[in-house]
């Protein structure tokens, strides 16, 4: 599937690292060349700007960015360097990117790339390697094993055609929202928003390390996890409806629990299990009514159970 409507930053210069690393939610500086990590830009008062990718080269560190940030992310940016040597830029336009999927996903990709299947296989999640012009990078869109391809903008065409002749076949964003809904997956814009706290989005293990210093929105952050015990008002669960339920319920519909139907949460995405048939969404849940097993229902009147929380 092409993903290149997401947004590629480049963070350039000896203080790359370590100016991302005072502003975002995870470990930056403590990652070594081939590596990446998730993290999230906060406001504050602990609420999201946006999440990321990172990975970490000699001298720079890339950024993926949800798709239509990439501009204004580069300017919140660039007004925070004082003194830092490090220079951002946005390559969106510049660069395209392929996701790959599936069982064979590493053996295609090596071979489209040109390099030993072994060396694909073995990338840890967001690690990421060069081969030729090509960045290849292990992601975690969905639960089946997944990659992305980066390439020159130029070079986009000789990149379909060489995933074409090793074999895949196109998708549908379609598709790959399903199996992210169904791997629990939130999507920036989508199913959090700015109004998002990360630990509402159950992104506290992904996100956010506990051993780093200070970071933009910490303080909230620490508050919550010391002082309130990690209890947030609302929760981002999955949920999975019967057979009978055939329709995606739409972003917005309201979650209903208890004999008197009391309001509880808000769809945010849905979607058709692509292998068991079964209708899945992801939706905010209020705390009392967030727990695995707990049967819900729609204002559609249609039935569902929490079957776990997002990650």
């Amino acid at each position: 599937m092409d993903v290149s409507d997401r947004g590629r930053l480049r963070f350039e210069g000896a203080d790359a690292a370590t100016f991302l690393h005072a502003l975002v939610s995870n470990d930056v500086i403590g990652l070594p060349a081939g590596r990446g990590v998730y993290a999230v830009y906060l406001t504050p008062q602990g609420r999201m700007i946006a999440d990321l990718r990172l990975l970490r080269e000699d001298g720079r560190v890339l950024a993926e960015v949800p798709a239509g940030l990439a501009a204004s992310l580069q300017t919140r940016f660039d007004q925070l360097i004082f003194a830092e040597a490090v220079a951002v830029c946005d390559d969106t336009s510049a660069t395209r990117a392929a996701l790959v999927a599936g069982s064979k996903a590493a053996a295609v990709v090596a071979e489209v790339a040109g390099v030993d299947a072994a060396l694909i296989e073995a990338l840890p999640v967001l690690g990421h390697t060069m081969a030729g012009t090509f960045r290849v990078v292990r992601t975690d869109e969905i639960a089946e094993p997944n990659f992305q391809v980066w390439a020159p903008v130029d070079e986009w065409d000789a990149l379909t055609r060489r995933l074409s002749d090793a074999g895949t076949t196109p998708v549908s964003a379609d598709l790959i929202n399903a199996l992210r809904i169904a791997a629990a997956r939130p999507r920036f814009g989508i199913d959090m928003t700015e109004d998002t706290i990360p630990l509402e989005a159950g992104l506290l293990d992904r996100a956010i390390s506990m051993s780093k210093g200070c970071y933009v929105g910490q303080e909230v952050i620490v508050r919550v996890l010391h002082r309130g015990g990690g209890r947030v008002v609302k929760h981002l669960v999955q949920m999975t409806f019967g057979a009978d339920v055939v329709e995606a319920p739409p972003a917005g519909t309201r979650v209903l629990a208890g004999d008197d139907g009391k309001d509880v949460g808000v769809v945010t995405s849905a979607a058709q299990h692509p292998a068991t048939g079964r209708m899945l969404a992801l939706a905010w849940v209020h705390r009392d009514a967030a727990e695995v097993g707990r049967a819900v229902r729609l204002a559609t009147g249609a039935g569902a159970t929490v079957t776990a929380f997002a990650a």
